[in-house]
């Protein structure tokens, strides 16, 4: 069902990208969802695995779309929306570097285009609400908040002082799954055929 052009391609993409990125932002960046995605699609997409592809589709398609509007809404305006993509404009980081980071404008496209293929499995909120569970802890215990991974420390640039870091995670590991995860998980249920378990 998968083209084996496009799993190579894929592959060799992958494994360009994790070495360099390890050497510029370090192994914290890997608990990224939209990197979690990144990598869990290579092995989804040899194996064909619909639960996998639906996992991840429905972690990161909707906050994609936010980063793909505000890189694009930044590129045509010069102003930026909600500072997702900010990163993408900071001089600082090489360009070469930045250009890697268009995956964020393939991978949702190639996440619908993957479940069109292969089908959503409705596992995948039960699923990913678990792996949400783990990660975002994880994201608090093991990074900083200059990094803020996964916005555990507040969202956007500054970390926020309202509620107290671990309350704020636990905040988090509820929003995710009720005020992301759920709809995106109904919408995909709709449009996609279901792939039986």
């Amino acid at each position: 069902m998968i083209p084996l052009s496009l799993k190579i391609i894929y592959t060799l993409f992958v494994c360009a990208l994790v070495p360099i990125y390890w050497r510029q932002y370090g192994p914290a960046n890997f608990r990224w969802f939209s990197d979690i995605a990144l990598l869990a699609l290579l092995p989804a997409l040899w194996l064909e695995n619909a639960l996998l592809v639906s996992m991840m589709a429905i972690s990161v398609v909707f906050f994609e779309a936010l980063w793909n509007l505000d890189f694009f809404f930044r590129l045509a305006t010069g102003k930026s929306l909600i500072g997702l993509s900010a990163y993408m404009f900071d001089p600082k980081i090489p360009l070469f570097i930045r250009s890697l980071s268009c995956f964020h404008i393939i991978l949702p496209l190639l996440l619908l285009w993957t479940l069109h293929r292969l089908g959503y499995d409705q596992r995948a909120f039960i699923s990913q609400t678990i792996v949400a569970l783990v990660v975002l802890p994880l994201s608090y215990l093991l990074s900083n908040p200059q990094e803020n991974v996964n916005w555990v420390y507040g969202f956007g640039q500054n970390p926020q002082k309202i509620l107290p870091g671990p309350l704020f995670v636990i905040l988090l590991m509820l929003l995710f799954p009720l005020v992301v995860y759920l709809p995106t998980h109904l919408l995909f249920t709709t449009i996609f055929r279901e792939r039986a378990p």
